[in-house]
């Protein structure tokens, strides 16, 4: 898995830090504000397809070709909740919601920081790739204590960073730019679908992180991904028992 490797591909979100359930959560508040319904009966009212919320959040933010995906996102509520309040105002209330989860609830899975500690060590290139927002990535970096993510990281892409988001393999082209390595030389670890996906359109080997939130996509993850793990406890092994293999 780490043979030949130099640069090491994170994301945030779902994958290093336990955040997705909390942007579930965050997305549940503000649909029960504007339309008083439960997930299945909202889920019901306008036809969507998708076996929960992440995956609905995702395959929208996925067709989303603005500078902004998470204000088309909130176009997109505006439409669904039959609202007059401005995109921009759901916009801001989202993110109301989801930093009193943050402040709270944010941290590390376990033994991430662990692992980015091993690997820095061991001489490889760190770098992340995420689409959350700076301010967001900002709050992250003042949370997140055990492993400081600016010193850890070569590189560290977010949202303002690229034109097109996850799966489009952009992030990726970009950090393999900046750090003049080649496809081979890079892994990515990433927990869903569309991370899986960039990974791949970059012509990147990925690891698949296992997060719950993901499951309703399990199967074309597995399909994609060319490594798989439950946890970093997992990967920390995988690295370990490589390098005790090395002559």
């Amino acid at each position: 898995m780490f043979k030949d490797k130099k640069v090491i591909i994170f994301d945030m979100d779902g994958t290093l830090i336990d955040s997705v359930g909390m942007w579930n959560k965050t997305d549940e508040t503000l649909i029960k504000k504007f339309t008083n319904k439960s997930m299945d009966e909202f889920f019901a009212e306008n036809d969507i397809q998708a076996k929960d919320i992440g995956q609905m959040r995702d395959s929208i933010l996925a067709k989303c070709k603005s500078g902004d995906i998470y204000l088309e996102y909130c176009k997109w509520l505006k439409e669904k909740f039959k609202t007059d309040t401005q995109a921009e105002e759901i916009l801001k209330l989202r993110w109301d919601i989801a930093n009193k989860y943050i402040i709270n609830e944010v941290d590390y899975k376990e033994d991430a920081d662990v692992l980015l500690e091993k690997l820095k060590e061991k001489g490889y290139i760190l770098a992340l790739a995420t689409t959350t927002t700076k301010d967001r990535l900002d709050i992250y970096k003042k949370k997140l204590k055990k492993a400081d993510i600016s010193e850890l990281f070569a590189v560290i892409l977010s949202k303002e960073d690229v034109q097109h988001k996850k799966p489009s393999p952009e992030i990726h082209n970009k950090i393999m730019e900046k750090l003049d390595v080649t496809p081979e030389e890079c892994l990515v670890v990433e927990d869903a679908l569309i991370g899986v996906q960039a990974a791949k359109n970059a012509g990147i080997e990925v690891v698949n992180m296992y997060d719950k939130y993901s499951d309703s996509d399990r199967e074309e993850i597995n399909n994609l991904s060319d490594y798989k793990v439950k946890n970093f406890k997992e990967l920390i092994d995988i690295l370990d028992r490589e390098y005790r293999d090395v002559p």
